[in-house]
C-alpha cells in the first residue's frame, strides 16, 4: 500500500539516474565528433595521397612520354612492326593521362592506373634497348655494306682491268688465228691449162682451137708451206668463159674470203709439202668458146690462185 512517507527518498534517485543518462548522452556526442574528426582526417590524408599519387604517376609518364619521342626522331628508318610498337605507346600513354585527368579516382582505378603505368614502364624500357639494338645492328650493317661497297669496287676496278685485257688478249689471239689461218692456206706454185679433144679411140689430145676442145685438164703446184696442215684439202674450181659469165656446176657453194660463192667444180688433193704436181679434169657440158677462159683455185677458205686458157 502507498505510503506518503516514502517520496523524498526516490526523488534524489531519479534525479541521479537523469545525471548519468546526460553524462552518457554527452560521451556518446564526443564519442560521435571524434569519430567524425578522425575520419575525416583520414578521408583527408587519403585523398592528398591519391592526389601525391596521381602526380606522380603524370610525372613518370613524361618522363615515358619523353623517352619514346627521343626515339621517335628516327621512326622514319624504323621497320614497319617498330613504328607499330611506337604509335601503340604513345596512344596508351594518351589514355593513361585521360585516365590520371578525372576529378577523383577511386582506390580500384588508382590501383589499376598504378599498374598500368607500371606496364607501360617495362614496355618503354624493352623498346628502348629494342631501338637501341636496331641503331647498333644498323650502324654494324652500314660499316659492312660500306666495307663491302669499297671492296667491290675494288673488284669492280680489277674486273674491269681484267676484261679490258682479256679484251685485248682475244683480239690478239684472233688475229693471230686469222695470220695462222691465212699462213697455213694453201698456195699455187705454178699452174697452166690445157685443152683436149678426144678421139674415138678415146685418146686425148691437146689442142689450141675452141671447135674440137671438149675438156680442160688444170696442172698445178702446191708453194711449200711448212705450217699448212698435211692431208687432205678440199679444192674448188670456179670457170669464167670469154664473155665474163661463170660457168656453174651443180650449184654448190663454199666460202673464201669471208665472201660465200658458188663453185664449177669441187675436188680434193692430198698435200704432203713435197712439191707433187696435182692435175684437175673437167668436162665441159657446153661448147668452148674462142677467147679466154679464166680458171680460179679455192681451198681452206682463200684463193689459191689464177691462171687461163687461150683458145682460138
Amino acid at each position: 500500500m502507498y505510503s506518503p512517507e516514502s517520496q523524498p527518498d526516490q526523488t534524489p534517485k531519479k534525479n541521479s539516474n537523469v545525471i548519468y543518462f546526460l553524462i552518457v548522452v554527452i560521451l556518446a556526442l564526443l564519442g560521435t565528433d571524434v569519430y567524425l574528426y578522425m575520419k575525416k582526417n583520414t578521408a583527408d590524408s587519403r585523398i592528398v595521397a591519391a592526389s601525391d599519387e596521381r602526380t606522380r604517376l603524370q610525372t613518370e609518364l613524361d618522363s615515358l612520354e619523353a623517352q619514346v619521342e627521343q626515339v621517335n626522331a628516327g621512326k622514319q628508318k624504323m621497320s614497319v612492326e617498330m613504328q607499330a610498337k611506337n604509335d601503340s605507346l604513345q596512344t596508351k600513354i594518351k589514355v593513361l593521362r585521360v585516365e590520371l585527368a578525372k576529378g577523383k579516382l577511386t582506390a580500384d582505378e588508382l590501383v589499376k592506373v598504378q599498374e598500368d603505368v607500371k606496364q607501360l614502364r617495362y614496355f618503354v624500357t624493352k623498346y628502348t634497348a629494342d631501338i637501341d639494338e636496331l641503331k647498333q645492328q644498323n650502324a654494324t650493317l652500314t660499316t659492312e655494306r660500306d666495307t663491302l661497297k669499297t671492296n667491290l669496287n675494288a673488284v669492280s676496278a680489277k674486273a674491269t682491268n681484267l676484261s679490258q685485257q682479256a679484251t685485248t688478249l682475244q683480239k690478239q689471239n684472233q688475229d693471230l688465228n686469222n695470220k695462222v689461218q691465212i699462213a697455213s692456206a694453201l698456195k699455187i706454185g705454178q699452174a697452166n691449162v690445157v685443152a683436149y679433144k678426144i678421139r674415138g679411140s678415146g685418146k686425148e689430145v691437146d689442142v689450141s682451137r675452141a671447135s674440137p676442145a671438149k675438156k680442160i685438164k688444170i696442172n698445178f703446184t702446191i708453194a711449200s708451206n711448212a705450217v699448212a696442215q698435211k692431208g687432205s684439202h678440199d679444192i674448188y674450181v670456179r670457170i669464167i668463159d670469154p664473155a665474163g659469165n661463170f660457168i656453174a656446176g651443180n650449184g654448190g657453194t663454199f666460202t673464201s674470203d669471208g665472201q660465200d660463192q658458188q663453185y664449177t667444180y669441187r675436188t680434193s688433193i692430198d698435200f704432203k709439202d713435197d712439191g707433187s704436181g696435182y692435175t684437175i679434169d673437167w668436162v665441159n657440158p657446153a661448147a668452148f668458146q674462142k677467147g679466154t677462159y679464166t680458171v680460179l683455185l679455192y681451198a681452206d677458205g682463200y684463193t689459191m690462185g689464177k691462171t687461163s686458157l687461150v683458145l682460138k
